[in-house]
């Protein structure tokens, strides 16, 4: 096998070597074309840059990192060639460096002969390293020749190579050109079942119709695909209980997946969670095939009580359980909540809604008449759904206007502006990657992709929110996941909201920039929870079921769905189109900053204003009472559950919003006024986040406490560090205390009551378990004793007063600082300072420890922050991968051997040297100006 000098000839040096390998040439061709085993065999591998390569197909991009004369070096490849006989790739990496490859197997007897060439140009070359840079480049080809043949010696399946082939290739998108990654996620089949009729001789239970839904998602791709079922994500049935519904649903399909996943007992999110999930497993390679479903069968039941008939439907063994649950099972209410009758969907939402007409400065009949009109064209929508459970178009003043069959349940909301939860309804989803599609034989006009799904929740409980009529997690996600995707909303043409009340609706749509009411761009395609159908938890499923066909039909539009459960607590949505993503697909779990909150009141007494109320009514159409919300002078929220005739019969025929109040207890209040007033603002949060540029400043706000931490403070705390973390243009932090004191430490008396502020991932103070990445430097104004300390050992860098002191006094207390105050005490300082604080527990001044190297920096009285911000300043002007890869290097080196010191080193600043950040240093160096980093 002679050397192609039309190929060679593009490298200024070449090598080659080859080998005799026993395999037949099928398995031999087959082993070479999947780029993804190089780690096997290719000498030169060292790790993949993104999302690692499968089969070789003529325009297939990928980067690897390489290791040449043992220097990791970051290379872009690129498939040129494939044939029968030859896979060939060209590459560029720093330094103008060029590379070429190419791996050639011929028939050789009963065997087969294996070539691998290697040509490489540019600087590394033509420099005075050229030979050396060579000699290294032969060595790991005749290596990687070796290790192939050694591979190949081993019994191999000589099999028709053709499937397997295409199964781990790239797949070329007819349509636009595009080729690929064989792992992109892809709906291709969906399932819808409505039974409006309850057939009481043959109650079908909830996984019957969600089997049957399944079968219609599967005749509905065109292939056949539930035997190949990799796992199945089954939205917890309300309707019935079902230890595992996804293995009751195998069952009644005949199938065995080899992973089950069930939602949470509670949510509207399930169907996007579920489907995310189910879309990230197959991205990474995890699954090839999953079905999504769910079901409900409320009517049946409800039918089948009435009638006194038992439906016989099965229960599983306790010992049944999924694989896996996704969701929180955490309880919707507050003790505020229940205390107030808040413990159904609808006057939470009722509630919301009085909050939204406030804001609109709409009269209660303005303002059903406006619900009216948005309810009205949602119905006209579920008239042309096959699938819809009530497909009738109702009039805006049929709506409007309670009677027997309109019967009022929540003010504003008559029966036919509620979910519609008593239902016989499935829905199915079929998800596959786009290898298994095509192995499968579906057409590519069936394949809808998912481009990216992003979940979060909003403060979890209703009354605890700073704003009703706002949702923070909504807004969000969907710039998360528009971002992910390339798009901008007014990319999007195929709108699906949650749609279980009308509050709902208009949050999401307020949140998301998106018009209530744009004739060419309607918010549902179902018909919404009511007319549509609301099927428990399974309302999301149906959405995306509904949506795929309309983005066959408009194979260059986008589609956005979203759900929430509980009280629009938490959300999830997703985006899809018939185009393929230009990014691989993701689950995002964006990371939020706080939103102002206000604290609920069990009990309370005293003046205030009212910022919400509904009426509810007994199914005779009687007031049975009223729920209020109330803002007490301070910021925060009192819920009064009133009965007393003159409130309820004013919360009814007038308009109260804003009135003031005076509370008398849990269920009295006397409004005293008529004239409407400003809501006060919710109470200054506990933490607070300022971004000043690069710089994020962290500020503990408890003056009065001395900026001690409780639970609330801890948990906003990790909250604000993981946003900190997750936000690229954040390129270093600094944390402070408000009133002239860094942190008390752990709040005692909060702790006492039972409150002890530590969080499940940030540990003792929301932070100290699970220390920053980001650059962290503590501003400490005053002294920073026991977890105050352990504090700003967390930080990397401090800046503290002349006057500031430092201790560990727990030992005074018969305690230990074990929040990292010893351990870090001891890592950062001399062994016997380390000794005194932590035996003596006396306090340390500030000018001792910046002689020992712990504060860096000195400050008088009051301009602590100022000096730490000027610092910060100093390493946010430089670039960000090199700080985070010095930082990551400092921490990481202690447990790294002598031997393999350098070379962790040299691994982890390749990222930075070979980065375009260290081409625009030298490049502005050269050209005498300031750098402008881009992070990458």
């Amino acid at each position: 096998m002679s050397t192609d000098p039309e190929r060679t000839d593009r490298y200024e040096r070449t090598v080659a070597a080859d080998a005799a390998v026993p395999a037949a040439p099928g398995p031999t061709r087959r082993l070479v074309g999947d780029l993804s085993r190089w780690p096997d065999w290719l000498a030169l591998h060292a790790g993949w840059r993104g999302t690692p390569p499968s089969g070789a197909v003529a325009g297939v991009t990928f980067g690897e990192r390489l290791t040449l004369m043992g220097i990791p070096v970051d290379v872009s490849w690129e498939v040129t060639d494939v044939t029968e006989d030859r896979v060939e790739l060209q590459g560029s990496g720093p330094m103008q460096l060029a590379l070429g490859l190419s791996v050639a197997v011929a028939a050789d007897g009963e065997g087969s002969r294996v070539r691998v060439e290697a040509g490489v140009g540019g600087d590394p070359v033509s420099g005075p390293m050229g030979a050396t840079v060579l000699k290294s480049l032969e060595e790991a080809v005749t290596d990687s020749v070796q290790r192939l043949a050694g591979l190949l010696a081993a019994p191999q399946d000589d099999t028709d190579p053709q499937d397997e082939d295409a199964a781990a290739a790239p797949v070329r998108h007819t349509r636009t050109g595009r080729l690929l990654d064989p792992r992109t996620p892809v709906i291709v089949g969906v399932g819808q079942v409505v039974r409006r009729t309850p057939d009481l001789e043959h109650p079908a239970d909830p996984a019957t119709l969600a089997a049957e839904a399944a079968r219609a998602a599967e005749g509905d791709s065109g292939g056949a695909l539930l035997g190949r079922l990799d796992e199945i994500h089954a939205v917890a049935s309300a309707s019935w209980n079902y230890r595992d519904l996804g293995r009751a649903v195998a069952g009644k399909l005949g199938t065995d997946p080899g992973h089950t996943v069930m939602s949470a007992r509670y949510g509207g999110d399930a169907g996007h969670v579920l489907l995310a999930a189910a879309g990230q497993s197959i991205a990474e390679g995890s699954a090839s095939v999953a079905l999504v479903c769910g079901a409900e069968a409320g009517n049946t039941l409800a039918a089948a009580q009435k009638a006194g008939v038992d439906t016989g439907w099965p229960e599983q063994p306790d010992d049944v359980r999924p694989d896996e649950v996704l969701g929180s099972e955490k309880a919707p209410n507050n003790a505020a909540e229940t205390a107030a009758g808040l413990s159904i969907p609808v006057p939470h939402y009722a509630l919301m809604e009085s909050a939204l007409r406030a804001r609109a400065g709409a009269t209660p009949e303005e303002h059903t008449r406006y619900l009216a009109r948005l309810w009205s064209r949602f119905s006209e929508i579920a008239a042309g759904n096959e699938h819809a459970w009530l497909p009738e178009v109702f009039g805006a003043e049929r709506l409007a206007t309670p009677d027997p069959d309109n019967r009022m349940v929540s003010s504003p909301y008559p029966k036919l502006l509620c979910a519609n939860l008593q239902v016989d309804m499935a829905a199915a989803v079929l998800v596959t990657s786009v290898a298994a599609a095509q192995e499968a034989g579906i057409p590519q006009d069936r394949w809808v992709f998912p481009h990216a799904a992003a979940a979060a929740h909003d403060e979890w409980f209703f009354s605890e929110r700073g704003d009703l009529a706002a949702s923070p997690a909504i807004r969000g996600i969907g710039a998360a996941a528009l971002e992910h995707a390339g798009l901008s909303m007014d990319d999007v043409r195929h709108v699906d909201l949650y749609s279980c009340f009308p509050a709902a609706v208009q949050i999401a749509a307020t949140e998301l920039g998106l018009p209530l009411d744009d004739p060419e761009r309607p918010l549902s395609v179902t018909g919404g929870l009511t007319f549509g159908g609301g099927p428990g938890n399974n309302y999301g499923t149906h959405a995306v079921a509904s949506l795929v066909p309309r983005l066959r039909a408009d194979p260059t539009g986008y589609g956005l769905s979203t759900s929430l459960g509980w009280y629009a607590t938490k959300h999830a949505l997703g985006i899809f189109s018939a185009q393929p993503p230009e990014r691989p697909y993701r689950s995002l779990r964006p990371a939020l900053a706080p939103s102002p909150s206000r604290p609920a009141l069990e009990s309370y007494a005293g003046p205030g204003v009212l910022e919400a109320c509904t009426v509810q009514y007994r199914r005779d159409g009687s007031a049975s009472g009223a729920i209020l919300s109330v803002l007490t002078p301070d910021g925060a929220r009192a819920l009064v559950r009133s009965r007393q005739q003159d409130v309820v019969d004013a919360a009814a025929h007038d308009d109260l919003l804003g009135l003031p109040v005076e509370v008398t207890d849990p269920a009295t209040l006397r409004i005293t006024g008529r004239a409407p007033g400003p809501l006060p603002e919710p109470p200054a949060m506990p933490v607070l986040l300022e971004k000043r540029g690069p710089i994020a400043v962290i500020t503990l706000n408890r003056p009065e406490r001395r900026n001690a931490i409780d639970p609330r403070t801890a948990e906003l705390l990790e909250q604000i560090v993981d946003h900190v973390e997750a936000d690229p243009s954040l390129r270093i932090a600094v944390i402070t205390g408000a009133g002239g004191s860094f942190c008390a430490g752990m709040d005692l008396k909060a702790a006492a009551a039972g409150g002890v502020a530590i969080t499940e991932r940030g540990g003792p103070l929301g932070i100290t378990a699970r220390p920053m990445t980001t650059p962290l430097i503590a501003a400490v104004e005053g002294h920073a004793l026991a977890g105050g300390f352990e504090l700003a050992l967390v930080a990397d860098l401090v800046v503290a007063s002349t006057e500031s002191q430092f201790g560990l006094p727990e030992a005074k207390r018969g305690l230990v600082a074990a929040a990292g105050g010893v351990l870090r005490s001891a890592q950062r300082l001399p062994r016997n300072l380390a000794m005194e604080l932590a035996l003596t527990g006396s306090p340390v001044p500030a000018a001792r420890m910046a002689e020992f190297g712990l504060v860096n920096r000195l400050a008088a009285p009051g301009e602590v922050l100022d000096t730490a911000l000027a610092l910060a300043g100093e390493i946010a002007a430089n670039a960000p991968l090199s700080v985070r890869v010095s930082k990551q290097i400092i921490e990481e080196s202690p447990d790294w051997s002598v031997a393999e010191a350098f070379a962790r080193q040299s691994e982890l600043a390749t990222v930075a040297v070979q980065s375009r950040d260290a081409a625009e240093g030298v490049t502005a160096f050269a050209e005498k100006r300031d750098p402008v980093w881009t992070g990458h």
